[in-house]
């Protein structure tokens, strides 16, 4: 795995609108020449400044808006930049999101949510299965699954994580 990945482009002809560009690349935030996965997860963590945002009928919404609008928004990027480009980082928001919203129901703090980065960056780099087969597929749907997986499963991780903090305290 390299740290520093260079922005490839497949097609140069082919022209991302900005809406694909700016909701693929999470703000843009996918263009930072390294670690894009990473600054993505951090950058999906500003809207839980917002008071309300990990209310239990908001962020669900979000996720599931973020999700579908992902799948188009990726597709477009990967006519560009070829499969899974580090550029799209919409995925990371949705992953990260999934984690927090899952261990929130155990609790929600700052400890919640640098528990739920580590794990679901841990998650999100090691691919387990379902990932790995989600993660096989080159297109839209493929890019954002492999991250909902990541996010179930760093979410699950996080919550028995504070539990057993809970529990020993």
């Amino acid at each position: 795995m390299r740290f520093i990945k260079k922005k490839k482009i497949v097609n140069p002809e082919y022209k991302v609108g900005f809406f694909s560009n700016f909701i693929s690349s999470g703000l843009y935030s996918g263009y930072l020449p390294f670690a894009s996965g990473t600054f993505g997860s951090a950058v999906a963590l500003l809207p839980f400044i917002i008071p309300g945002f990990i209310n239990p009928y908001i962020l669900p919404a979000v996720i599931i808006i973020c999700f579908i609008t992902g799948i188009f928004t990726s597709t477009q990027m990967v006519k560009r930049f070829g499969d899974d480009p580090s550029v799209v980082v919409i995925d990371e928001f949705v992953g990260m999101w999934i984690t927090i919203f899952i261990s929130s129901f155990f609790s929600f703090g700052l400890i919640n949510i640098i528990i739920g980065f580590f794990m679901f960056r841990f998650f999100d780099i090691i691919k387990l299965y379902p990932a790995s087969y989600f993660d096989k597929m080159k297109n839209g749907f493929g890019i954002m699954m492999d991250d909902v997986i990541a996010g179930i499963y760093g979410g699950i991780f996080t919550y028995l994580i504070l539990f057993l903090i809970n529990y020993f305290k």
